[in-house]
C-alpha cells in the first residue's frame, strides 16, 4: 500500500528546516495538502508559502487541529506543544525519514549516504540524471544552484535523495541504488560507538534489493573494509585505488576546474572502458571523487559518455559548498558548510590548490559534543591554512560543556 492521495493535511513541525522543507515541497507538488510551523521566518519558509503551503511562525497546540498526520524531525523535543497536542488527539506522528520513505516508494531511488559529501554527490547525481532525460525527483540536504531549491518533483521514474545517517533513520529508506562516500566517527551522541556507525552503514547497503546495487568508495579504508564484509549484493567500487571498478584517473586542477578520466572495469570480462576529458567546475580531490560516484551511477543506468561529460561540465554546484560569495580588496571569500575535521581539511586543501596566495580559515565549531570527541582531529585539520580565526561554538541546541570552547 502506498501513501493514499486523500491523506491530509500533512503538518510539518519545523517545516523550514532543510531536511523537512524538501519533503513538504514535493508532497505539495504531488497534490497533497501540506501545512506546517517553524520558530522563525526564513528563506525556506518564504519559498514554501510561495508554493501555496500555509506556514505558521511559532509552535502552538492549535496549529495541529484537523491534521491527519504530524511529521517531526529529531530536533523536535517531546515537550513541543504541537507534538503533545497531536498525541493527545491521537493524530499519527512520523519521523522525517519515515515520510521520506513513503515518497521513495513511489519511484526507483538512488540514496546517497556517507559522513561527508552527501549533499554535493546528491546534487551531482541529480544533475547527471536530469541531463540523461530521466527527469528525477530530487530531495537534497542543500540548495542546488541550478534549481534554486533543495527539492524538485520530476516526471521520471527515478528519485535522488540525500540519506542522513545522523539519527540512524536512514535505515528506513528503501534505496534501489545506494552510494556510500565515506564513514568516519561522527554522530556519536546517537550511535555511542564508531562500531555502531559502521554497522549502520553495512545494514544500509545490505538493504538494497537484489536487483539494485551499491556504489562505495574504496579509497576510504573503513568503506573498503565494509565492502569485504557485505555478501550477496552487487557492489560497484570507486576511487583512485587501482582495484576500483570505477577508477578516478589523471586528476589535475587549474583555474578552479578539476580535470580527470574515469576508467570502468568489468569484473566478469575484464574489459575496460574510459570516459576521457571530464571537467568539473569545482576544485578538490574530494569533489572529483564525489563526481566519480555520480558518474558510476549514470554509467550503470545507461547514460552515454557524451551526456555525462556535458552534464558534469555544466554542474552549477551547491549553496555553501565551496561557494565563492564575493571579493574584498582582492581577497576571494569562499563559504563552505564543512564542520567535521575531515571536511575542513578537504576544503582547505582545495583552497590551497586553487591559489598561490595565503589561505585564511575562519571557522565556527558546530556542537560542543563534536568539538569534545574530535578535539585531536580539529587540532590537525587546519594544516593547509596560513592563519586560523576561531569563532564561538555554535551550540545547535546543546548545553555548553565545561572546558570545551573556542579557546
Amino acid at each position: 500500500m502506498k501513501l493514499p492521495s486523500q491523506i491530509g493535511p500533512i503538518h510539518f513541525v519545523g517545516i523550514g528546516g532543510i531536511g523537512m522543507s524538501g519533503i513538504a515541497e514535493v508532497l505539495c507538488n504531488l497534490g497533497y495538502t501540506v501545512q506546517g510551523s517553524d520558530v522563525a521566518e526564513s528563506a525556506n519558509v518564504k519559498r514554501l508559502r510561495e508554493q501555496g503551503i500555509a506556514v505558521t511562525v511559532g509552535h502552538k497546540a492549535e496549529n495541529v487541529t484537523g491534521a491527519d498526520v504530524l511529521v517531526v524531525s529529531t530536533a523536535i523535543k517531546r515537550d513541543n506543544p504541537e507534538l503533545m497536542a497531536a498525541r493527545a488527539q491521537r493524530i499519527p506522528v512520523v519521523r522525517r525519514a519515515e515520510m521520506l520513505a513513503e515518497l521513495m516508494r513511489l519511484k526507483s531511488c538512488v540514496a546517497i549516504a556517507g559522513t561527508h559529501g552527501k549533499t554535493t554527490t546528491t546534487s551531482m547525481v541529480a544533475t547527471l540524471l536530469d541531463a540523461g532525460n530521466l527527469d528525477p525527483t530530487v530531495i537534497n540536504g542543500g540548495i542546488i544552484n541550478a534549481y534554486g531549491t533543495n527539492a524538485r518533483l520530476g516526471a521520471g521514474d527515478w528519485m535522488v535523495v540525500e540519506a542522513d545517517e545522523s539519527d540512524g533513520t536512514f535505515l528506513k529508506l528503501p534505496a534501489d541504488v545506494a552510494i556510500v562516500t565515506n564513514v568516519d566517527p561522527e554522530h556519536l551522541d546517537h550511535f555511542k560507538t564508531f562500531e555502531a556507525v559502521q554497522d549502520a552503514f553495512k545494514n544500509f547497503v545490505e538493504s538494497v534489493p537484489f536487483y539494485g546495487f551499491a556504489v562505495m568508495c574504496i579509497d576510504h579504508p573503513v568503506v573498503q573494509t565494509l565492502v569485504g564484509k557485505i555478501e550477496d549484493r552487487r557492489i560497484i567500487t570507486y576511487g583512485e585505488n587501482p582495484q576500483a571498478d570505477a577508477r578516478l584517473s589523471n586528476l589535475a586542477a587549474s583555474g578552479g576546474v578539476s580535470r580527470f578520466d574515469v576508467v570502468f572495469r568489468d569484473r566478469a570480462s575484464g574489459n575496460m572502458h574510459t570516459i576521457k576529458d571530464l571537467a568539473l567546475p569545482m576544485p578538490g580531490r574530494h569533489n572529483a571523487l564525489n563526481a566519480t560516484a555520480a558518474i558510476a551511477v549514470a554509467h550503470e543506468l545507461g547514460m552515454s559518455d557524451d551526456a555525462i561529460r556535458k552534464a558534469l561540465t555544466g554542474f552549477g554546484g551547491v549553496k555553501r559548498r565551496f561557494t565563492r560569495t564575493g571579493e574584498w580588496n582582492g581577497v576571494a571569500i569562499i563559504d563552505d558548510y564543512g564542520h567535521h575535521p575531515v571536511e575542513i581539511a578537504a576544503v582547505l586543501k582545495a583552497a590551497r590548490e586553487s591559489t598561490d596566495k595565503k589561505v585564511i580559515a575562519v571557522v565556527q565549531p558546530h556542537r560542543y559534543t563534536r568539538l569534545q570527541s574530535l578535539f585531536d582531529e580539529f587540532c590537525t585539520c587546519f594544516n593547509d591554512a596560513d592563519a586560523v580565526i576561531v569563532a564561538d561554538v555554535y551550540a545547535a541546541g546543546e548545553a555548553p560543556i565545561p572546558g570545551i570552547d573556542r579557546d
